[in-house]
């Protein structure tokens, strides 16, 4: 029996963060503390005088981490003079970026989990010092998530990278959101519609990921095995391409990127969608009281139901082995990610905490979003997947959302991506 690296299932990681019980409390940026990065705590190894920083994050967190930047120089400045940079960069496309001049690259840096492994053995994160203490502070699955082995290589950040629904109060009931095809019928009778990225090879695992069949590592953790093709079983891998193009199809439904999606729902055009909790307070401001979020609904599959599946994962911060800075990246890695800044991010941008004191606040309970991520996490499985499964993935989400326009034999196009995806000479 060949070994392979199954997805693990996410839904207790999930829950487990944000249903501990208890109340916490936001302090100000300017008070902004955890125990393990006082002053009077460090080590006689971080070096004053001038200290020249640069910060890889998302363009969107950018006002936030500039914020927490300023925090953490306040509370260092007796130490040394730091000069710390912010730049923006893709935290789905960080790996490679670092990869490509890991020198040149910044000493901190947001990635998402499934490129750990990759940058592991490329050498260029540097393993976490204080180990234990940030263990004991996150969810067991961040942690899992953030480690090779028993060696800890990257601080959790958040435990909310994953998807659901997103829908207008005003169109659909609680009946209604529970299947595709009701949703459906109601956004073509009102001329709008429910949108998802069939372009994205990480949404597209939705349709997959409850039918028996598989994709995922092999024990070498860079090539992938791949099942979506499969020609027996009660659901065939055709039977999917059929359900999805019949989606496609649905003038209820339109395939579109999520700045695209947030764009249609302030226009009016779009009702419903499938993203995540990044978009939950600019959707909340523009749905108001008709703002709702629940896991992702059934749809037609070889007729019978099928619950659309997810993806969920984890957002961290690593540290550059080639940093010059290296002690002090690590404390600021250590800061931007602790229980009062995972706090701050998910007031600010509404993104779950991995810290379990953070993720047990009366807050984070009241949220529609993470409450629907938790709904969906029974469903979720840990994004494990080599870098060859990307391209072909969305070429083929391309062709159904475009009503494959040169009518090619669904199995034909089933193997050709399967085909790809499992390529042993894709890194």
């Amino acid at each position: 029996m060949r070994k392979k690296f199954f997805f693990q299932k996410a839904g207790l990681f999930v829950a487990a963060t944000m249903l501990l019980g208890g109340c916490g409390q936001t302090q100000g940026t300017e008070d902004v503390m955890s125990d393990s990065t006082e002053a009077g705590n460090l080590s006689g190894e971080l070096s004053g005088g001038k200290v020249p920083l640069t910060v890889w994050g998302a363009e969107e967190d950018e006002a936030l981490l500039s914020e927490m930047i300023e925090s953490f120089k306040a509370n260092y400045a007796e130490m040394a003079d730091f000069d710390i940079t912010f730049v923006a960069q893709s935290e789905s496309t960080c790996k490679d970026t670092l990869l490509g001049d890991p020198e040149a690259g910044a000493d901190v840096f947001a990635f998402a989990d499934d490129q750990l492994m990759v940058m592991v053995a490329a050498g260029v994160l540097e393993e976490v010092p204080d180990a234990d203490n940030i263990k004991a502070a996150n969810v067991e699955g961040a942690v899992s998530a953030a480690s090779v082995g028993d060696t800890l290589y990257a601080y959790p950040m958040t435990a909310d990278n994953g998807y659901f629904l997103y829908y207008n109060k005003a169109y659909f009931s609680e009946e209604d959101v529970k299947t595709l095809d009701a949703m459906l019928e109601v956004a073509a009778a009102n001329e709008k519609k429910i949108v998802m990225d069939f372009s994205s090879g990480w949404y597209l695992y939705s349709f997959f990921g409850n039918t028996g069949m598989e994709v995922g590592l092999n024990e070498d953790g860079i090539s992938n095995y791949c099942t979506w093709n499969a020609t027996d079983g009660d659901i065939k891998g055709t039977d999917v391409a059929e359900a999805m193009l019949a989606i496609a199809e649905n003038p209820g439904f339109a395939s579109m990127e999520d700045g695209d999606f947030v764009a249609g729902v302030k226009d009016g055009s779009v009702i419903a969608g499938v993203s995540g909790v990044w978009n939950a307070t600019a959707l909340e401001e523009a749905w108001g009281k008709n703002y709702g979020a629940v896991k992702l609904p059934t749809y037609t599959c070889a007729g019978e139901q099928v619950q659309m599946a997810s993806f969920a994962g984890y957002k961290m911060l690593g540290v550059n082995a080639y940093s010059a800075n290296k002690e002090w990246a690590e404390k600021f890695a250590e800061w931007i990610t602790n229980e009062e800044n995972q706090t701050l991010r998910f007031e600010k941008r509404g993104q779950g905490p991995s810290n379990t004191k953070a993720g047990a606040s009366e807050e984070v309970s009241k949220s529609p979003a993470i409450q629907a991520l938790i709904s969906q996490s029974q469903y979720a499985s840990l994004q494990r997947i080599g870098a060859a499964y990307w391209d072909p993935v969305s070429e083929f989400g391309k062709t159904m959302a475009a009503g494959n326009p040169d009518q090619r034999d669904f199995q034909e196009l089933l193997d050709t991506m399967v085909e790809a995806v499992t390529a042993s000479n894709a890194l």
